[in-house]
């Protein structure tokens, strides 16, 4: 063969294979991927969102509390089409500088998702009926709709919670992949925990545009579209009137209420001092308010109703008296002595003046502490038990059981589990079974290592107004329409401790209220159960703290109460405690006790006050010291 047939069947060959390549090429760019259509799409195709009505919330008598106002994003479409924009007269329109524009879709295209980016967020009514009126020159930008938070009432804000922006690492989490950036989603409170139930469902709608961007009609006629679903309403327990009277009597103050329906759990209010208006967190006023709150020296964000922990003092000692009876260590008939408090070596821990012989209903309505201590002595050094560690380990499954030492589980974040400290944590201490009862004798009166949220002590009022159980306190009562709440808070938790022991607990709590430390705060008409607690402030005052129940037979409502820095229970937090229980039980009827209104809401809570010597616990050897119940 000849070079050059030679050099002509090669470039022939060279054609033939260049050929088949581009032929293959294009087949695969038209016919098997469809990355050319998609682009396609993208351009002759906008597919623009349609944002469901967030779900409303009502209180349990219909109230309406949370509800929708319409809120504005204006976003750009990226990329744009349009390469000579009028940015002049675009800033006029929107009334912003022109040196603003460029860092403004700088910050649009950073965060762009989908194929757009917010350009300026949370327009007014005035800034979109305005903008709306010019925006058709600027076919890359457009106005999406979606919904704010508006309230009826200026109340419960740490319990609704409040709706923004979801952030990039949220995004990431997002498994559902319902979410896009830009949009919103619950953040804490109620709007966090039932977010999947409140949002709805997001419809679509496919239109076909220009060369311009300009919406020219729908895809397939609209067939193709999907309708926006409105998320579901949701009915909460909160009481609107008893919340709103609970933070008008805590007004000034700080510490928290929590009042629950025993026989469901339901919460029927939640205070927490300092607060804030939960509009201050509406989407349209976040981001000025967020900050001065987060460095407001009096933690306003923070919920002490299920975040603050303090040891519970004398609060503490009706279940000591539960456990004393159940471990059958301690009866109604069963008396210790007290002469001026227990004594025992060089350990002292002091009483206030009572009758020096009291049985188990006189040391609670005086609120004696020798009487306690010799309970603890009872409990843990049963014959049954081989060593301290099982006693006190017996002795703590029981708090476990009565809701202490864990989170209960509410329907609100921010919970904190209080505190029980461990056999293990007093043999790394004391060293393994070198301690006895002595050693950690604070904890039968309610103080050392104990803690607990004010949530678990209304919960506690809850047990006993039971006689023996709870449901796990929350906020759900009806999603959209229907009682099917979260299973966990139907199913019933038993202490452990039998109902018929309760009896001598309720009488004495009555007696507290009628005739003991919390006399003063009595309510006529309404037989109330309670328990005064003053406890130790190593930063202040004593902190003022009580909880009850009422009417002692079929109660319909058990609240704890606690005032920081107040002094004594029977000063501010008995007679804050059962002004709420005569407003829920009389409902809008004037209050019985106007002297009672007129000191907590016209003048702040004192740093002491008027009621029996205040007393210590006190060890030469140890540090370990505990405020004592008037």
């Amino acid at each position: 063969m000849r070079p050059d047939q030679s050099r002509s069947i090669v470039l022939r060959l060279a054609v033939i294979l260049g050929g088949l390549i581009l032929i293959i090429r294009l087949f695969y760019l038209q016919v098997v991927s469809d990355t050319y259509a998609q682009k396609s799409d993208r351009i002759s195709k906008r597919i623009i969102t349609d944002y469901p009505d967030r779900g409303l919330m009502t209180d349990r008598n219909g109230e309406l509390i949370v509800f929708n106002a319409d809120a504005y994003d204006l976003v750009v479409h990226l990329p744009m089409r349009e390469k000579n924009l009028d940015t002049l007269a675009f800033c006029e329109l929107l009334q912003i500088n022109p040196e603003d524009y460029g860092p403004l879709l700088k910050t649009a295209k950073d965060h762009s998702f989908n194929g757009k980016g917010v350009f300026k967020k949370n327009l007014n009514a005035a800034e979109f009926a305005r903008i709306q009126e010019g925006l058709y020159e600027f076919t890359d930008f457009e106005i999406e709709t979606h919904a704010d938070r508006k309230y009826a009432h200026s109340i419960a804000a740490h319990v609704l919670g409040y709706v923004a922006e979801i952030s990039r690492r949220e995004l990431e989490k997002d498994e559902s992949k319902y979410y896009d950036a830009g949009e919103y989603l619950g953040k804490s409170g109620l709007e966090q925990f039932y977010e999947q139930q409140l949002r709805g469902i997001k419809g679509r709608k496919h239109y076909l545009v220009n060369n311009v961007g300009q919406i020219k009609e729908k895809v397939n006629d609209g067939k193709d579209d999907t309708e926006a679903i409105a998320g579901s309403p949701l009915e909460i327990s909160i009481d609107a009137i008893l919340q709103e009277y609970g933070e008008l009597l805590m007004s000034g103050k700080t510490g928290s209420i929590v009042a629950i329906e025993p026989e469901t759990g339901e919460i029927l209010a939640m205070v927490s001092t300092p607060g804030y208006d939960p509009d201050e967190f509406a989407i349209k006023n976040l981001s000025q308010n967020y900050p001065r709150l987060v460095m407001d020296p009096g933690k306003p964000l923070l919920n002490r109703a299920v975040a603050a922990q303090y040891p519970p003092g004398s609060v503490f000692k009706l279940v000591m008296a539960l456990i004393g009876l159940q471990e059958g260590v301690l009866t109604e008939e069963t008396h210790f002595s007290c002469f001026g408090g227990f004594h025992m070596g060089s350990l002292t821990v002091r009483c206030h003046p009572h009758p020096s012989y009291p049985d188990l209903k006189y040391s609670l309505q005086t609120s004696c502490n020798a009487y306690y201590c010799n309970a603890f002595r009872e409990i843990l050094h049963q014959k049954k038990f081989a060593n301290i560690e099982e006693g006190y380990n017996n002795w703590r499954g029981y708090l476990t059981r009565f809701g202490f030492g864990s989170t209960l589980g509410l329907d609100i974040n921010q919970e904190k589990g209080g505190g029980v400290p461990t056999a293990e944590y007093f043999h790394k201490i004391h060293g393994r079974n070198q301690w006895s009862y002595v050693r950690i004798i604070s904890l039968s009166i309610g103080q050392g290592e104990l803690l607990l949220t004010p949530v678990q002590m209304a919960n506690l009022a809850a047990i006993i107004a039971n006689r023996g159980y709870f449901y796990t306190p929350h906020f759900a009562r009806k999603i959209d329409g229907k009682s099917d709440i979260p299973k966990q808070f139907t199913e019933k938790h038993q202490t452990g401790v039998s109902p018929h022991h309760f009896a001598t607990v309720v009488d004495a709590m009555a007696s507290v209220v009628s005739g003991g430390t919390a006399a003063a705060s009595r309510i006529n008409g309404i037989e109330i159960c309670g328990k005064t607690g003053t406890v130790q402030n190593p930063h202040g005052e004593n902190h003022s703290m009580f909880i009850a129940f009422a009417p002692k037979d079929n109660p319909k409502i058990a609240i704890a109460t606690v005032v920081e820095n107040a002094g004594y229970g029977a000063s501010w937090a008995a007679p804050i405690s059962t002004l709420m229980i005569e407003k829920y039980i009389n409902r809008d009827s004037t209050t019985t006790r106007p002297d009672l209104y007129r000191k907590i809401t016209g003048t702040q809570p004192a740093g002491s006050s008027s009621g029996n010597n205040h007393s210590t616990v006190s060890h030469s050897t140890d540090s370990t010291h505990a405020a004592i119940d008037e």
